[in-house]
């Protein structure tokens, strides 16, 4: 079992919040840039809040008010191959012994700043999939694509609970697969799921048995079951079966 992360609160007091200035509307001043592309960038976080960790940060978009739900698919699909290369780069170097990349959208999803951007965080101890199975990605289907390149699953056995949506792609497709589906899925959690009532998730990203998955997570209050117990909730077949169909309506619209 992993030791909990060390965090550092002496460092997190001086992260700006929403409050302040949004400093990556400043392109100009920020530092320790690692990659560039337009309006993408990939760089260090300059708040390095937990202990023995590489904490990165990818500035998805120049709008502030930008997320995967409202970008043009030419961007979205461009952020996501960015994103992707940088995880891969950063998962290549042998002194991490796990890097993750994911997203925090919202104000349930333990994000800090609304400008729209993804982390990617080497770890040197820490195995961040070392309780992470294949059940945790299996479910049921909601729709296949590109001859069997893509899919969406709900998940029966998740993580949390108590609905999360997985997105897998072989790992010899285009991400552009990748990045129409979880945009599409985004925008239904945004604008349909919960009557609409949603307006936090989290994007997990994860190589697993030669497919790369997004875990696409829609955020409300934690379950105490989880947080006091991590017992996992899920919703009865019934309830899964009927958001399958909402989900299969919606994209049949987006058609």
């Amino acid at each position: 079992m992993n030791q909990p992360l060390i965090f550092h609160p002496h460092i997190a007091q001086d992260k700006p919040t929403n409050k302040d200035i949004c400093p990556f509307c400043h392109p100009d001043t920020l530092e320790k840039i690692l990659d560039q592309e337009g309006s993408l960038m990939w760089l260090d976080n300059k708040y390095p809040v937990l202990d023995e960790s590489y904490q990165t940060i990818i500035i998805e978009s120049s709008q502030h008010l930008g997320d995967i739900a409202n970008y043009e698919s030419k961007h979205n699909r461009r952020l996501f191959r960015f994103a992707l290369q940088a995880w891969q780069q950063l998962a290549a170097d042998q002194s991490f012994t796990s890097v993750v990349l994911f997203k925090n959208f919202g104000p349930l999803s333990g994000g800090s700043l609304r400008h729209p951007h993804m982390q990617i965080v080497g770890f040197k101890k820490a195995d961040a999939y070392a309780d992470i199975s294949q059940e945790n990605f299996t479910g049921l289907l909601i729709q296949e694509l590109t001859d069997s390149q893509a899919k969406i699953t709900l998940s029966d056995k998740p993580l949390m609970g108590f609905c999360e949506f997985n997105i897998a792609i072989r790992e010899t497709a285009s991400s552009d697969l990748l990045a129409d589906a979880v945009q599409k899925m985004v925008r239904y959690v945004l604008n349909e799921y919960f009557s609409g009532r949603c307006q936090s998730y989290n994007l997990f990203f994860y190589r697993l048995d030669h497919h790369v998955i997004c875990k696409l997570v829609p955020r409300f209050v934690a379950s105490p079951y989880f947080v006091g117990y991590h017992l996992s909730q899920v919703n009865n077949f019934k309830r899964l079966e009927a958001i399958r169909e909402e989900v299969l309506a919606y994209l049949s619209q987006d058609q």
